[in-house]
């Protein structure tokens, strides 16, 4: 396995009853980097990123083969909930919980044990300045969160899932909600944020792979066609098929 590898896929299949998602993909992320999926829609993109975190064990019917591992260690010997503290996920819509922001920062804590008043209050400022929000929610911590802009509450939400200190986070199309300009910030937020985590991220924008990832994959029926530096994949992809893909040829 390769050193410094944090996420990583070994044979891995998965299956949704007889529809085949995943096939024999092999797979690797790097520490404190930001790795792109990009692809056609339908490709495995979401489903590969979900088995990090072992949310496809929601659906009904899901059939994993092959190996997954969480800095080195296989997915199934790790306690769920130690997992997903470490593994984070930021949904495609942004998806605050209907209380206040503050009771928004600190639900995380409170479901893993890290509940202190005292300690609760700096997580929340330390967590929220790395968002970039700290200044505009200081004195509105009572503000019910579904009052904030579609940005404001995909920053709220990266804040809330650093409160319990994951190592990565998992971003489904984090910008598919949000204007051109809310959509940079974002990106901003991430280059910024993969200094003390790693990022993984999904996205359908390939302008946006190409700004903000040091690496990427592409996807295809399920397969992964492609994986590489995306300076590489960009401008000299070594499978015919992702070059298709990137100069809009199909997709």
């Amino acid at each position: 396995m390769i050193e410094n590898t944090v996420l990583s896929t070994r044979g891995l299949n998965l299956y949704y009853s007889q529809f085949h998602a995943l096939k024999d993909v092999d797979f690797h992320v790097y520490k404190n980097s930001i790795t792109a999926l990009i692809g056609p829609s339908g490709c495995g993109k979401s489903t590969l990123l979900r088995c990090f975190n072992r949310m496809n064990d929601l659906i009904d019917e899901v059939r994993i083969t092959g190996d997954i591992f969480v800095n080195q260690q296989n997915i199934q010997e790790i306690d769920l909930i130690e997992l997903r503290k470490k593994v984070g996920m930021v949904f495609q819509r942004p998806n605050p919980f209907p209380f206040s922001v503050y009771d928004n920062m600190v639900y995380g804590l409170k479901i893993h044990g890290m509940n202190k008043r005292r300690h609760n209050i700096k997580v929340v400022e330390r967590c929220l300045q790395a968002v970039g929000l700290w200044d505009d929610l200081k004195d509105k911590m009572s503000m019910s969160a579904l009052a904030l802009s579609e940005e404001m509450k995909q920053r709220l939400c990266i804040a809330r899932l650093l409160t319990v200190e994951p190592e990565i986070i998992l971003l489904d199309e984090p910008c598919s909600a949000l204007d051109p300009i809310a959509t940079m910030r974002i990106e901003e937020l991430m280059i910024e944020l993969k200094k003390n985590y790693t990022i993984l991220i999904v996205t359908h924008n390939m302008q946006q792979a190409a700004r903000v990832s040091d690496w990427a994959g592409f996807m295809l029926l399920g397969e992964l066609i492609e994986f590489g530096e995306t300076s590489q994949i960009f401008t000299s992809p070594r499978d015919k098929r992702t070059e298709e893909y990137i100069t809009g040829r199909f997709g």
